[in-house]
């Protein structure tokens, strides 16, 4: 399967992989940003954005094949790579299975303990339920200070300060895209992420956490390092799940300072 994707600047490439959510458009609030000074490749996961879902089983170990796959059909061998959330869990992957380069993860999910993971599908579950029948309203409701925090706010720790623009993609993927539940499943019933010993990643790793992540919470961020021992942490103050939005400068800088 190719991959949907858009390519933004030019330099250094760097690969961006998308959570739940809209596709390679979760990107948008810092896209532009990276790409001054990177030559940023943004991808549509199978079953988001405009990429069709996988013929068979959606697994972040499928999910993760696609990704290998477009990384050798595109000639990006060595690329440094971002992902956020799923992304940011598949990027780890990726770096646990050797391929790429230096490897950015925010909020990356598969860190859950048994009973973080059960609150997690408890609440996401819900939530992305409400947004489909809410669906036509959305953008009325999310262009309201008041809609935006009742909406997300176990996705952003200021949901009242974003605009309509950065967080309407997101939502409306959530809704929309066709592999959500599958996905969802595999986050919350598939295989526990494994790690990668020391010295046997192929470039940096650097792990960047909201400190008011109420969807892969604080806590996870030990159990990451320890799966990851040669990461380096970078917490997000006053930052929820979505870095991109609660923190889009500092989420840029981490970024273009811990790749090549």
């Amino acid at each position: 399967m190719t991959l949907n994707h858009v390519v933004r600047g030019s330099g250094s490439p760097l690969l961006l992989v998308h959570g739940l959510g809209a596709g390679w458009r979760s990107w948008s609030p810092i896209l532009d940003d990276l790409a001054k000074s990177r030559r940023v490749v943004a991808v549509d996961l199978p079953g988001f954005g405009e990429t069709p879902p996988l013929d068979g089983e959606v697994s972040i170990a499928s999910l993760t094949d696609s990704v290998v796959g477009f990384i050798r059909e595109q000639g990006l061998d060595g690329v440094s790579t971002a992902g956020q959330s799923m992304g940011g869990r598949i990027v780890l992957e990726l770096a646990r299975r050797g391929v790429g380069g230096d490897t950015v993860a925010l909020d990356p999910g598969g860190f859950w303990s048994p009973r973080q993971l059960a609150v997690f599908g408890a609440t996401l579950r819900p939530s992305i339920a409400l947004v489909r029948v809410l669906r036509d309203r959305l953008p009325a409701l999310l262009g309201s200070p008041v809609g935006r925090t009742l909406l997300l706010a176990q996705l952003s720790a200021r949901p009242w300060a974003l605009s309509t623009e950065t967080v309407l993609p997101d939502v409306r993927g959530l809704a929309d895209s066709p592999s959500t539940s599958a996905a969802l499943d595999a986050l919350t019933t598939g295989p526990t992420q494994q790690g990668a010993p020391a010295g046997t990643v192929p470039g940096r790793v650097t792990i960047g956490w909201g400190r008011r992540d109420l969807v892969t919470v604080p806590r996870q961020a030990t159990r990451a390092q320890e799966l990851f021992p040669d990461a380096a942490l970078h917490w997000f103050e006053r930052c929820g799940h979505f870095p991109q939005w609660d923190a889009p400068d500092e989420a840029t800088r981490l970024i273009l300072d811990n790749t090549e």
